[in-house]
């Protein structure tokens, strides 16, 4: 991967890559579905803002062309939330911050009303989150009951997303009918001891790995706006790109009070378009949902010019400890858009 000069000038960055970002990926990508790499996608990132239209078209039309017109709706819920021991300088939930989250379960009963109230928006996911380093034998047992109860009563894909595993714990989880295990990498990797210092992006990619071996759907994506350079945005993207995960969840930096990324600036809704923009252009087939930070980051119009710049998975209602839209404002956007929700026999 070629390092690049980051007092490079957007000529400098473009003419490497190719000549016009744009037209070098009309058919690099939307003809031939070969992803760009770093430097193409740098390029990407430092178009200027009156280009920005232009490149959210052309990643629409990859993202019709590879992915097609549908769009997945999934929602989430925490199983286990706050006091997590590990030290994510994005995230409310960690033990060690100074944050207003607390440390609390969610029982059985109140999960399955969660996933029957995720089903009825049209949503064909329904992912059961946990705040920890990585399951222990009482999470395990939770998640187990969790999904057998789920299964019981609602028609709905389960995914899980526990923290780092194990083998034994991957199997598992593929025993109990996990459709798609949720880890994220959160950054680039050159990035991430600025981010993380409890854990390393390796272990992250472990736990990965052993869940796509397992027969497991790997989702996989991270946090813009955490003081990343747009190189290392742009290394982000081609690391997801070589893992080839099934769904990317492109979050936007949420400055938590408490926390240590408290006092960083809301991303900027234009830098948050190209980066959208972007990421489709390195990843040609891969589902890319709208998840945490966008309302703040885009408000209603970004939201909709996203769906139309590359967007083809969103999920709907609150996230684990922030609030997100009414899930019928998102559902009457997609409406507005013509753009079907994609079906649950589809999944399966």
């Amino acid at each position: 991967m070629t390092a690049v000069d980051p007092s490079s000038t957007a000529e400098d960055t473009a003419q490497a890559a190719g000549g016009d970002i744009l037209a070098v990926a009309r058919e690099q990508v939307l003809e031939r579905g070969e992803g760009l790499s770093q430097e193409q996608v740098l390029a990407v990132l430092q178009l200027p803002t009156d280009r920005l239209h232009e490149a959210l078209a052309l990643a629409h039309e990859v993202r019709m062309r590879h992915c097609g017109p549908e769009v997945e709706v999934e929602g989430i819920v925490s199983l286990k939330t706050g006091g997590c021991p590990e030290d994510c300088h994005f995230c409310s939930q960690s033990g060690l911050f100074e944050s207003p989250v607390r440390a609390a379960w969610l029982d059985v009963d109140r999960l399955v009303e969660a996933a029957k109230q995720t089903a009825k928006t049209g949503a064909t996911e329904f992912c059961i989150v946990a705040a920890v380093r990585g399951p222990d034998a009482k999470l395990m047992e939770q998640v187990r009951a969790g999904i057998a109860a789920i299964r019981a009563e609602v028609d709905i894909n389960v995914a899980c997303s526990l923290g780092m595993l194990t083998q034994e714990q991957v199997d598992e989880l593929a025993a109990m009918g996990v459709h798609r295990y949720n880890h994220n990498l959160e950054t680039a990797r050159s990035h991430f001891p600025e981010v993380v210092t409890t854990h390393s992006w390796e272990e992250r990619w472990e736990t990965l790995q052993m869940v796509r071996a397992a027969g497991m759907e790997v989702c996989c994506g991270g946090i813009v706006g955490m003081g990343e350079t747009l190189d290392q945005r742009a290394e982000f993207a081609v690391q997801l790109a070589e893992l080839e995960p099934d769904e990317v969840p492109l979050n936007f930096l949420i400055p938590n009070p408490g926390t240590p990324f408290a006092h960083l600036e809301v991303p900027q809704g234009a830098d948050a378009l190209r980066t959208v923009a972007a990421f489709r252009l390195a990843l040609p087939r891969t589902v890319l949902r709208f998840a945490g930070g966008r309302e703040l980051t885009l408000g209603d119009l970004g939201a909709e010019q996203g769906m139309l710049g590359g967007v083809n998975a969103i999920i709907v209602g609150n996230y684990l400890t922030n609030l997100g839209r009414p899930a019928e404002q998102d559902l009457d956007m997609l409406e507005s858009l013509k753009m079907p929700i994609k079906a649950l026999n589809d999944t399966l």
